[in-house]
């Protein structure tokens, strides 16, 4: 009988080894070359023009894992002149497109807040598309001092 229980324990063990190497996780490699490249997913190949996005995010966050931040964009919200998107990405997170959403003239007021986690000191940009096609931007530089979204490996 104990070589019946040996053999389900080394089978256990096995699995357990096993299952133990497909959890071992890696730090996000994003770099601000992904930033842009998720920004071009979005935007293609239409110029994005500074200002009518204004981006609230505090300058120095002590804890990267619940930071606030408020978008809010410059538009009437009438039938033939509002926002169609908002859109927020990071530099260093392990994915640069933060959040997305869709808006429209029934929306009443462009404005939208989240909290957000960020990985590292870094950039943090919001664009905005409107109706009539044109994209627009805001950025801030957030100093970090505890990092979110990174697990150590194993």
């Amino acid at each position: 009988m104990p070589d019946r229980f040996s053999a389900i324990s080394a089978t256990r063990r096995t699995f357990m080894a096993g299952a133990g190497a497909m959890l071992v996780v890696r730090p996000a490699q994003a770099t601000p070359a992904s930033m842009a490249a998720a920004i071009r997913q979005v935007a293609g190949d239409a110029a994005i023009k500074p200002g009518k996005i204004k981006l609230s995010i505090p300058p120095l966050v002590e804890n990267g894992n619940a930071v606030a931040i408020t978008v809010t964009v410059e538009s009437p919200m009438t039938a033939k002149d509002y926002v169609k998107s908002i859109h927020v990405f990071t530099e260093k997170n392990p994915q640069s497109n933060v959040i997305s959403t869709k808006l429209g003239p029934r929306a009443g007021k462009a404005e939208i807040s989240t909290r957000i986690r960020l990985a590292d000191t870094q950039q943090v940009v919001a664009i905005c598309e409107l109706s009539d096609g044109t994209f627009w931007s805001d950025k801030v530089d957030v100093i970090l001092t505890l990092s979110a979204c990174l697990e150590d490996p194993i």
